[in-house]
């Protein structure tokens, strides 16, 4: 068997038995790789035990009452949420391009860690780091192909020529608002086999 398998395998042990509340979130740049990840994480385990919560354009209510929006996607008991993006985009993606203003920024930096305390949720925060050379190999791939073109949009592009942006903000986050854990994933392989790792590790 695989690594991978190995890991899948553990995971499926954990979800056996009473695990609480998890909340898996996923950050990382355009062409990081969360949804591919959340897919291969999930693969294996029991439909009963994991949903996925998909990122999409927040409306103008989400956006005014930004934490309030994502209670209602909290997990639910012995259940596993995996987010792909989730409300720490108001620190990193809403802020790099302007769609969060400064008093909201500011807003949800204050009060994040002490919205999370009261949600009774393990969190696991999880960065999908990659080069900017290989996030310009990517998004080459996903506008050229057949198969990827419909991913792309012009904020693709856009993301590239704020690579460094986009660091700063990033390490603002992982300085000031919890434990997270930077993942390597250049090579989409080891970077899914060290994410599943890091939470056989962190559940176990």
């Amino acid at each position: 068997m695989t690594p991978m398998t190995l890991q899948q395998i553990e995971l499926n042990k954990i979800v056996e038995n009473d695990f609480g509340r998890v909340a898996v979130i996923l950050e990382g740049r355009d062409t990081a790789g969360k949804t591919g990840t959340i897919r291969e994480l999930t693969h294996y385990l029991p439909v009963s035990k994991f949903s996925v919560s998909l990122s999409s354009m927040p409306s103008e209510w989400d956006m005014a009452n930004w934490l309030e929006s994502w209670e209602k996607k909290m997990p639910s008991d012995n259940q596993i949420v995996f987010y792909d993006r989730s409300w720490y985009s108001r620190a990193m993606v809403q802020r790099l391009n302007g769609w969060c203003s400064e008093e909201q920024y500011n807003e949800f930096n204050s009060q994040v860690l002490n919205w999370e305390a009261r949600q009774n949720v393990q969190f696991i925060k999880i960065w999908l780091s990659i080069s900017e050379s290989e996030q310009e190999r990517r998004i080459g791939i996903r506008k050229d192909s057949p198969l990827t073109s419909w991913k792309f949009s012009p904020n693709d592009a856009l993301s590239l020529s704020k690579y460094d942006q986009m660091s700063v903000l990033k390490e603002r986050v992982f300085t000031t608002l919890g434990d997270w854990h930077s993942i390597d994933c250049n090579v989409k392989a080891d970077g899914r086999l060290g994410v599943i790792e890091k939470i056989v590790e962190l559940l176990k």
